[in-house]
């Protein structure tokens, strides 16, 4: 009987993929046209799946597309609602009719989907919309996942901006409930303004001591104001110490090949059998060995 299970999942095919999300002007439609470039020239198969119905001029191209399904501008049309509004109603339809994104989740064994989502953060934030559509397209557990969040490092040179990005983080991280790797991105322009700094680039990374970010925020009348509720802030995303983040330049194949490897860490790739992976570089990877987060190797 246990031979008869062991042999019946082995023959189940896993699959693996990223959810990219992150604000506008993050990077997303970026960083999946780059990473999947990578993945296909170290000789994977790729399914890039646009889930941006606003999305209208994809740079790349997509295997699967939410506009085939439903369009935000016809929502909008129809339905009298805003942009905000239309988008929501688009992924609760997508949710509703799941079963056209699960039919098309095929592919051979290994298959790496990269999902790119919109940008509206009350998707993941507020709502239990993406966290559902999900769920329910892995409720046969042979789809692994991993969430890659997408931050504007020029956040980094405004204290009350950090801490933002840090809750927005923290509660994509909750709320979504899957391995979560936070990205910074546009580091090479983060490396021309280092100046404006407060800290050194380790401090947002490694996400250090939080309440000298206070201090920082008393030179702001305005953002000083609300001083009490940034301490409360700051005290629950140290209460929580989950958030940090990995600093990436998308158009540097060895910083994309930093996040891969852990994106592989994250939804399990790297524990392929077939990999041919032996004991020492999968404890190399455990330990993440050679995986540079300096500003300077970027």
């Amino acid at each position: 009987m246990a031979v008869a299970q062991l042999n019946r999942f082995k023959a189940v095919n896993k699959y693996y993929g990223q959810l990219v999300i992150g604000p506008p002007g993050a990077g997303k439609t970026t960083y999946c046209d780059k990473m999947s470039h990578l993945l296909k020239k170290l000789g994977r198969k790729v399914i890039l799946i646009n889930l941006d119905p606003a999305n209208e001029r994809i740079s790349y191209d997509c295997d699967i597309d939410i506009r085939k399904l439903i369009v935000l501008e016809e929502v909008m049309d129809q339905y009298n609602l805003g942009p905000n509004g239309a988008l929501l109603y688009c992924m609760k339809y997508l949710e509703e009719n799941i079963d056209w994104l699960v039919d098309q989740i095929k592919g051979e064994h290994g298959t790496n989907f990269v999902f790119d989502l919109p940008g509206q953060v009350e998707l993941y934030c507020h709502h239990d919309t993406i966290r559902n559509i999900f769920s329910k397209l892995n409720e046969n557990g042979n789809l692994q996942l991993c969430v890659v969040h997408l931050v504007d490092s020029h956040h980094c040179s405004d204290a009350g901006k950090f801490i933002a990005a840090l809750m927005l983080s923290l509660t994509a991280m909750l709320k979504i409930a899957l391995p979560h790797i936070n990205l910074l991105t546009k580091v090479d322009l983060l490396k021309k303004h280092m100046d404006k700094l407060e800290f050194g680039i380790d401090f947002y990374t490694e996400v250090l001591d939080l309440n000298y970010l206070l201090d920082s925020l008393d030179t702001d009348n305005f953002t000083n104001k609300y001083k009490k509720l940034n301490s409360a802030l700051i005290s629950i995303i140290e209460d929580y110490s989950l958030v940090s983040f990995q600093l990436v330049n998308m158009f540097k194949e060895e910083s994309l090949m930093c996040v891969k490897n852990l994106v592989d860490k994250a939804n399990g790739y790297v524990f392929k059998a077939e990999e041919g992976r032996h004991i020492n570089s999968m404890l190399a990877c455990a330990m993440g060995i050679n995986e540079p987060n300096d500003v300077d190797n970027l």
